[in-house]
Protein backbone atom coordinates (compact mmCIF):
# COMPACT_ATOMS: atom_id res chain seq x y z
CA UNK A 1 0.00 0.00 0.00
CA UNK A 2 3.04 2.10 0.98
CA UNK A 3 4.77 1.67 -2.61
CA UNK A 4 1.08 2.52 -4.17
CA UNK A 5 -0.04 5.60 -2.19
CA UNK A 6 3.11 7.26 -0.65
CA UNK A 7 2.07 9.51 1.78
CA UNK A 8 -2.00 9.13 1.04
CA UNK A 9 -0.86 5.51 2.78
CA UNK A 10 -3.22 5.28 5.89
CA UNK A 11 -1.16 4.99 9.56
CA UNK A 12 -1.38 1.88 11.49
CA UNK A 13 -3.43 3.80 13.96
CA UNK A 14 -5.57 5.28 11.40
CA UNK A 15 -9.63 4.27 11.11
CA UNK A 16 -8.71 3.22 7.38
CA UNK A 17 -6.50 0.61 8.99
CA UNK A 18 -8.76 -1.07 11.14
CA UNK A 19 -11.35 -0.90 7.81
CA UNK A 20 -9.32 -3.09 5.69
CA UNK A 21 -8.32 -5.35 8.24
CA UNK A 22 -11.95 -5.95 8.70
CA UNK A 23 -12.17 -6.07 4.56
CA UNK A 24 -9.54 -8.86 4.75
CA UNK A 25 -11.37 -10.96 7.28
CA UNK A 26 -14.64 -10.20 5.78
CA UNK A 27 -13.11 -11.24 1.94
CA UNK A 28 -11.35 -14.75 3.86
CA UNK A 29 -14.02 -16.02 5.85
CA UNK A 30 -16.52 -15.27 2.64
CA UNK A 31 -13.84 -17.01 0.12
CA UNK A 32 -13.20 -19.78 2.43
CA UNK A 33 -16.85 -20.68 3.35
CA UNK A 34 -18.20 -19.78 -0.37
CA UNK A 35 -21.09 -17.44 1.17
CA UNK A 36 -20.94 -13.67 2.16
CA UNK A 37 -21.91 -13.29 5.68
CA UNK A 38 -22.06 -9.80 6.36
CA UNK A 39 -19.19 -8.13 7.93
CA UNK A 40 -18.59 -6.70 11.27
CA UNK A 41 -18.16 -2.78 10.87
CA UNK A 42 -19.84 -2.18 14.60
CA UNK A 43 -18.01 0.94 15.87
CA UNK A 44 -16.47 2.48 12.42
CA UNK A 45 -16.83 5.79 11.19
CA UNK A 46 -14.66 6.30 8.36
CA UNK A 47 -14.79 8.66 5.16
CA UNK A 48 -16.22 6.60 2.46
CA UNK A 49 -14.68 8.32 -0.66
CA UNK A 50 -11.04 7.35 0.98
CA UNK A 51 -12.12 3.95 2.30
CA UNK A 52 -13.46 3.22 -1.79
CA UNK A 53 -10.41 4.51 -2.91
CA UNK A 54 -8.31 2.26 -0.33
CA UNK A 55 -10.25 -0.75 -0.40
CA UNK A 56 -9.69 -0.70 -4.49
CA UNK A 57 -5.77 0.21 -4.40
CA UNK A 58 -5.61 -2.79 -1.68
CA UNK A 59 -7.45 -5.36 -4.05
CA UNK A 60 -5.28 -4.23 -7.11
CA UNK A 61 -2.45 -4.82 -5.02
CA UNK A 62 -3.55 -8.39 -4.47
CA UNK A 63 -4.33 -8.91 -7.93
CA UNK A 64 -0.43 -7.97 -8.81
CA UNK A 65 0.97 -10.30 -6.20
CA UNK A 66 -1.23 -12.91 -7.82
CA UNK A 67 0.73 -12.74 -11.19
CA UNK A 68 -0.93 -15.25 -13.45
CA UNK A 69 -3.95 -15.75 -11.36
CA UNK A 70 -4.76 -11.56 -11.01
CA UNK A 71 -7.88 -11.68 -13.39
CA UNK A 72 -9.34 -14.56 -11.03
CA UNK A 73 -8.66 -13.07 -7.61
CA UNK A 74 -10.11 -9.68 -9.03
CA UNK A 75 -13.36 -11.16 -10.29
CA UNK A 76 -13.10 -13.21 -6.69
CA UNK A 77 -12.74 -9.64 -4.68
CA UNK A 78 -15.06 -7.59 -7.12
CA UNK A 79 -18.42 -8.86 -6.02
CA UNK A 80 -17.29 -8.89 -2.28
CA UNK A 81 -16.43 -5.29 -2.10
CA UNK A 82 -19.34 -4.38 -3.13
CA UNK A 83 -20.91 -6.28 -0.64
CA UNK A 84 -18.30 -4.63 2.29
CA UNK A 85 -19.03 -0.60 0.84
CA UNK A 86 -22.46 -1.25 0.91
CA UNK A 87 -22.43 -2.60 4.23
CA UNK A 88 -20.17 0.05 5.51
CA UNK A 89 -22.55 2.84 4.33
CA UNK A 90 -25.09 1.42 5.79
CA UNK A 91 -24.03 0.95 9.12
CA UNK A 92 -22.39 4.59 9.29
CA UNK A 93 -26.12 6.14 8.00
CA UNK A 94 -26.26 9.01 6.08
CA UNK A 95 -23.91 11.93 6.46
CA UNK A 96 -25.12 14.83 7.33
CA UNK A 97 -23.36 18.04 5.58
CA UNK A 98 -23.46 21.59 6.32
CA UNK A 99 -22.64 24.75 4.24
CA UNK A 100 -24.33 25.16 0.67
CA UNK A 101 -27.71 22.92 -0.59
CA UNK A 102 -26.02 19.41 -2.01
CA UNK A 103 -27.19 20.41 -5.28
CA UNK A 104 -25.03 23.46 -5.39
CA UNK A 105 -22.57 21.55 -3.69
CA UNK A 106 -22.55 18.64 -6.42
CA UNK A 107 -22.39 21.61 -9.22
CA UNK A 108 -19.00 23.31 -7.73
CA UNK A 109 -17.52 19.89 -7.13
CA UNK A 110 -18.73 18.85 -10.74
CA UNK A 111 -17.16 22.22 -12.11
CA UNK A 112 -13.63 21.48 -10.13
CA UNK A 113 -13.59 18.11 -11.58
CA UNK A 114 -13.44 19.22 -14.61
CA UNK A 115 -10.47 21.85 -14.22
CA UNK A 116 -7.58 20.42 -16.39
CA UNK A 117 -4.80 21.77 -13.49
CA UNK A 118 -4.62 19.83 -10.44
CA UNK A 119 -6.69 21.61 -7.05
CA UNK A 120 -6.59 20.55 -3.51
CA UNK A 121 -8.93 21.84 -0.62
CA UNK A 122 -6.94 22.48 2.59
CA UNK A 123 -7.95 22.94 5.82
CA UNK A 124 -6.03 26.16 7.18
CA UNK A 125 -5.50 24.76 10.53
CA UNK A 126 -4.90 21.07 10.27
CA UNK A 127 -3.05 21.04 6.53
CA UNK A 128 -5.48 18.34 6.10
CA UNK A 129 -6.82 17.49 2.68
CA UNK A 130 -10.30 18.53 2.26
CA UNK A 131 -10.77 17.85 -1.16
CA UNK A 132 -8.63 17.26 -4.21
CA UNK A 133 -10.15 16.49 -8.30
CA UNK A 134 -8.92 13.78 -10.43
CA UNK A 135 -5.64 16.02 -12.02
CA UNK A 136 -4.39 16.35 -8.64
CA UNK A 137 -4.76 12.73 -7.88
CA UNK A 138 -3.23 12.39 -11.41
CA UNK A 139 -0.03 15.22 -10.83
CA UNK A 140 0.39 13.09 -7.36
CA UNK A 141 -0.30 9.32 -8.45
CA UNK A 142 -2.33 9.07 -6.24
CA UNK A 143 -6.51 8.62 -7.01
CA UNK A 144 -8.36 11.31 -6.03
CA UNK A 145 -10.22 9.87 -3.04
CA UNK A 146 -7.61 8.64 -1.54
CA UNK A 147 -5.86 12.25 -0.65
CA UNK A 148 -8.69 12.99 1.41
CA UNK A 149 -8.09 13.52 4.86
CA UNK A 150 -4.60 13.40 4.36
CA UNK A 151 -1.36 15.34 5.30
CA UNK A 152 -0.62 17.62 2.18
CA UNK A 153 2.66 18.48 3.84
CA UNK A 154 3.23 14.63 3.38
CA UNK A 155 3.35 15.83 -0.82
CA UNK A 156 5.57 18.51 -0.24
CA UNK A 157 9.53 18.88 0.23
CA UNK A 158 10.64 19.39 3.76
CA UNK A 159 12.27 22.32 2.14
CA UNK A 160 8.85 23.92 1.10
CA UNK A 161 7.01 22.82 3.97
CA UNK A 162 7.04 26.52 5.87
CA UNK A 163 6.46 28.62 2.83
CA UNK A 164 3.13 25.93 2.74
CA UNK A 165 2.43 26.77 6.22
CA UNK A 166 2.83 30.70 5.86
CA UNK A 167 0.71 30.84 2.89
CA UNK A 168 -2.35 28.46 4.38
CA UNK A 169 -2.03 30.62 7.56
CA UNK A 170 -2.40 34.19 5.46
CA UNK A 171 -5.70 32.62 4.56
CA UNK A 172 -6.56 32.38 8.32
CA UNK A 173 -6.44 36.21 7.97
CA UNK A 174 -7.33 37.67 4.64
CA UNK A 175 -9.87 37.09 1.32
CA UNK A 176 -7.42 38.09 -1.44
CA UNK A 177 -6.12 35.55 -3.46
CA UNK A 178 -2.14 34.70 -3.70
CA UNK A 179 0.20 33.31 -5.56
CA UNK A 180 3.22 31.37 -5.20
CA UNK A 181 5.91 29.51 -6.58
CA UNK A 182 6.50 25.95 -5.11
CA UNK A 183 7.04 22.27 -5.53
CA UNK A 184 5.56 18.97 -4.88
CA UNK A 185 6.58 15.86 -4.58
CA UNK A 186 4.49 12.44 -5.87
CA UNK A 187 3.90 9.51 -4.43
CA UNK A 188 7.60 7.78 -4.96
CA UNK A 189 9.05 11.14 -3.80
CA UNK A 190 9.75 12.99 -6.99
CA UNK A 191 10.22 16.84 -6.89
CA UNK A 192 7.09 18.29 -9.47
CA UNK A 193 7.83 22.14 -10.04
CA UNK A 194 4.25 24.05 -9.40
CA UNK A 195 2.90 27.34 -9.65
CA UNK A 196 -0.23 28.08 -7.18
CA UNK A 197 -2.98 30.36 -6.50
CA UNK A 198 -4.38 30.28 -3.48
CA UNK A 199 -7.83 31.20 -2.58
CA UNK A 200 -9.84 31.42 0.78
CA UNK A 201 -12.96 30.11 1.26
CA UNK A 202 -15.07 29.87 5.17
CA UNK A 203 -17.37 27.13 5.85
CA UNK A 204 -18.83 26.65 9.31
CA UNK A 205 -16.15 25.72 11.66
CA UNK A 206 -13.19 26.13 9.59
CA UNK A 207 -11.14 27.65 6.61
CA UNK A 208 -10.05 26.01 3.72
CA UNK A 209 -7.53 27.30 1.13
CA UNK A 210 -8.32 26.63 -2.21
CA UNK A 211 -5.00 25.73 -3.83
CA UNK A 212 -4.80 25.69 -7.88
CA UNK A 213 -2.01 24.02 -9.12
CA UNK A 214 0.11 24.62 -12.55
CA UNK A 215 2.84 22.13 -13.31
CA UNK A 216 5.70 24.17 -13.90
Amino acid sequence: MTSRLGPAAPHPAAVETEVLRRFRSFAAASLRRGTTSAPALEGIRAHERRVNALLAAWSDAAAEVAGDHAEAVRDALTPLVTRFRSSLRSTQGSRRSSGAPRATRRAVIAAIDRVADAFLAIDTDTGLIADANPAAGALLGVARDALIGVQAMGFVPAAEHESWWTQLDAMTEQTESQRFESALQDRSGISIPVDCTVTRFATRGRTLALVLLRHG
